[in-house]
């Protein structure tokens, strides 16, 4: 089993097999329990899903500080990568990182801004036809990145 992760608020941790079979995807868990009501990635709830998945490898975006991002928000992004990081490390799963434009490559997304969140969605419909509903909505692109980082990560790494 692996883990695709795509960082943040409105992301995903996908669960797919060595073929890049997609298991289960679930929305990052977020609590607005942060200073002044801020979303954060929830460890303790984010450690579940780690754990019951019993996987070997984990692939998460390779994110940074946005162009034009306040120093709150920043700070806040940088926060759930840690939270992220932290929880695999100590369940003991091996993280490897892959950028934007190369997770992108990889699985056939063209480069650029402009309608790749749509571009992703449908190749995940393509991909997995049996888990359509999972990527119906605009907001499970989380979701869909999630699954397809996962894709990348395993032809990365030799599988699929």
């Amino acid at each position: 089993m692996i883990i695709g992760v795509d960082v943040g608020a409105s992301g995903a941790i996908a669960i797919l097999d060595a073929s890049g079979e997609l298991l289960s995807v679930e929305d990052m868990p977020i609590l607005a329990d942060g200073p002044k009501g801020r979303r954060s990635v929830n460890a303790p709830l984010l450690a579940s899903i780690v754990f019951k998945s019993h996987a070997r490898q984990a692939y998460v975006e390779f994110v940074g500080a946005r162009p034009g991002e306040g120093a709150v928000g920043a700070f806040a992004f940088g926060r759930s990568r840690g939270v992220i990081e932290g929880v695999l490390g100590a369940a003991g799963v091996p993280v490897t990182f892959i950028a934007p434009a190369a997770w992108k490559r990889a699985v056939g997304i063209p480069p650029g801004r402009e309608g790749a969140k749509d571009a992703a969605r449908a190749e995940a419909i393509r991909r997995w036809p049996t888990h359509a509903e999972l990527f119906a909505r605009v907001k499970d692109d989380g979701r869909t990145e999630a699954a397809l980082i996962g894709v990348a990560g395993l032809r990365k790494g030799g599988a699929s």
